[in-house]
């Protein structure tokens, strides 16, 4: 791994202490874990622990065992542990790690840590526990994101992401790639060596062929960002119509809450009103908004402008109708469609007839027949509801996760992909108009740097190191 000496001097100095941290939620509990890592981790809490067994101690243990017994202090008993013992380099951290398994109570939390931290331990800063397994070659930088990811995911979907990321998703991904790039680098900057000798050793054929899946890479990695990031944050949805037709309703109704006000007075919504739900493992956001027409209130224009601005930024639009003035009015709602179809043409639309309660057989089927993919329901007696829900799901395309396909979730991963598919179109672009060699072995360079910088097996910055972890929770 290359990295640079101030990278060096940064893994230095955090790597000769131990570390110790609650890595349980704080509070009250059936049983907390204390976690610790370093070189003495395992000597300091030998010399306070006393195993239920006689002349039993935690140095002698085999690694990746677990032992019943007693926190002491000066002969003074704390509580009763189980006490893990994971030896270097078969740990989380590639260090000597302890896990200590007490009571729940806050003040044996506290007790057990201040005893550690007399005896030479230093309180952990956010994510340095990761910090150190990366540090250590247990993962690569890609990876230890995932692991926030993975704390962080609260729904299937989310979850099954960051995992396939930790188990290096993006990383196997690129590796092998990256490392024919390389030697095709090596092979390159041999002839710059040789350059008065007017020889190749790279062979320009396979050279463009790998350029080519490169970039073919690159962009499916890329176009994966606005889905992922979608799932990772819940898929926005916004719920658009006129006033009155229940868009506040059906919200509530989805939600199963009273979320949103709802009254018969026209423009009672005048901002937007978010919240989520899981829908078969995927979060939705769905945003209700004000009501769409024309008005001389100033507040009132300020919500619809708001409300375009939120479809906007949804990637599901649900326009709402009421079913009810359908029939005296389709014209205006089939030319309103058009419209919305027209103003957000990347957008997916979902039109949705509401108040069907009040409508007879007949009149929901011409409904039917004269807008495609319709659905009928009633938000207020929650009719039609479950249809609306599967065709939620069945909208996004979750193909990609039953595929295990990669999914780049991370706005850095996404910079460093589009930094790196600039470089390499521009090693593309050289080729073709057959450049000087030297010329676009500079942008194969930044092509690797880009790449490098994803998995950490680049120049990383130390800044980039500290704002990444600090982003963790203690503990972890």
């Amino acid at each position: 791994m290359v990295i640079t000496k101030i990278f060096m001097y940064f893994c230095n100095m955090i790597q000769n202490d131990t570390i110790i941290a609650l890595a349980t939620p704080s509070g009250v509990g059936a049983i907390s874990v204390i976690r610790l890592s370093g070189e003495n981790a395992i000597n300091l809490v030998d010399a306070n622990f006393k195993s239920i067994k006689k002349n039993k101690t935690l140095k002698n243990q085999k690694t990746h065992t677990i032992h019943l017994g007693h926190i002491v202090e000066n002969n003074i008993l704390l509580d009763e542990v189980l006490v893990s013992v994971f030896k270097n380099p078969n740990s989380y951290t590639g260090e000597n790690v302890v896990e200590i398994s007490c009571h729940g109570s806050s003040f044996i939390q506290q007790e057990i840590i201040q005893l550690f931290l007399q005896k030479g331990c230093r309180m952990a800063d956010n994510g340095e526990f990761t910090m150190r397994a990366f540090l250590n070659g247990k993962m690569d930088l890609s990876q230890a994101e995932a692991v926030a990811d993975v704390i962080a995911s609260n729904s299937a979907a989310s979850h099954q992401m960051a995992i396939q990321q930790m188990r290096g998703g993006i990383t196997n991904e690129l590796k092998d790639l990256r490392a024919q790039l390389l030697d095709f680098a090596a092979l390159i900057e041999l002839e710059l060596d040789f350059s008065g000798e007017d020889v190749e050793f790279a062979d320009r054929t396979k050279f463009k062929e790998l350029v080519s899946k490169i970039t073919f890479v690159l962009k499916r990695l890329i176009d994966s960002f606005s889905f992922g990031n979608a799932m990772k944050n819940g898929i926005p949805v916004a719920i658009i119509g006129e006033p009155n037709v229940g868009k506040s309703t059906l919200l509530n109704t989805l939600l199963n809450e009273e979320k949103a006000i709802v009254s018969d007075i026209a423009g009672t919504t005048r901002d937007a009103i978010e919240d989520e739900l899981i829908i078969d493992g995927v979060a939705f956001r769905f945003i209700d908004t004000a009501g769409i027409r024309e008005t001389e209130d100033v507040v009132e224009n300020i919500g619809i402008k708001k409300a375009y601005e939120k479809a906007d930024n949804a990637q599901l639009i649900i326009f709402l109708i009421d079913s009810n003035k359908f029939s005296y009015a389709s014209e205006e709602f089939l030319q309103e469609i058009e419209t919305i179809k027209t103003r957000f043409p990347n957008k997916r639309l979902l039109v949705i007839a509401n108040k069907i309660d009040t409508l007879s057989c007949h009149d929901s089927a011409e409904l039917q027949s004269k807008i495609e993919n319709l659905i009928l329901l009633s938000a207020k007696n929650k009719t039609g509801i479950d249809d609306l829900k599967n065709e939620l799901t069945s909208l996004v395309n979750i193909g990609a996760l039953s595929n295990n396909e990669t999914i780049v979730t991370n706005s850095r991963h996404f910079e460093a992909l589009n930094n790196a598919l600039m470089a390499i179109t521009s090693v593309q672009q050289g080729i073709d108009l057959e450049i000087s060699t030297d010329l676009f072995s500079i942008d194969i360079r930044e092509c690797l740097r880009h790449l490098g910088n994803i998995t950490g097996e680049y120049d990383v910055d130390k800044d980039i190191l500290g704002h990444i972890f600090s982003n963790f929770c203690i503990g972890k």
